[in-house]
């Protein structure tokens, strides 16, 4: 089973999320970037990790950040899921690389697509690695 790990600071916002994608993908839920970073620090190495920007002492943009340091995780998706709506806030995810930009409010079925078309994606991406050397 596919893992994500879920980063919020808010208990409903990271349940709400859990419920919707925990019938397909194994969740792990995180209250922080510093508690995210911590997990992700044991060798940990998610599929997916989809990250809240505004929490208290790490943004999700430091903490996107510090997760591209580590190597093991550099291929790891990251995606902001977030009520942080805007143009800028979207185009500098694009910039950075994020998979993907969801604004909360969301519908759990767009949730759920939208979280598959990220794994598909990356494991196309794995596959044409190993087998093409692309």
């Amino acid at each position: 089973m596919k893992k994500i790990l879920l980063v919020d600071d808010n208990d409903i916002h990271l349940l709400l999320a859990e419920n919707i994608l925990n019938t397909k993908y194994e969740c792990i839920t995180a209250k922080s970037g510093k508690e995210a970073l911590n997990y992700l620090s044991k060798g940990s190495v998610p599929d997916l990790v989809l990250l809240d920007i505004l929490m208290p002492e790490m943004s999700g943009w430091e903490t996107y950040n510090k997760i591209r340091g580590i190597s093991l995780l550099r291929d790891v998706p990251i995606a902001f899921l977030t009520s942080v709506g805007g143009f800028l806030e979207k185009m500098e995810a694009d910039k950075i690389g994020a998979a993907d930009y969801i604004e909360k409010p969301y519908k759990g079925d767009e949730l759920l697509k939208r979280v598959e078309t990220i794994i598909e994606k990356q494991e196309r991406k794995l596959w044409e690695f190993k087998y093409i050397g692309a």
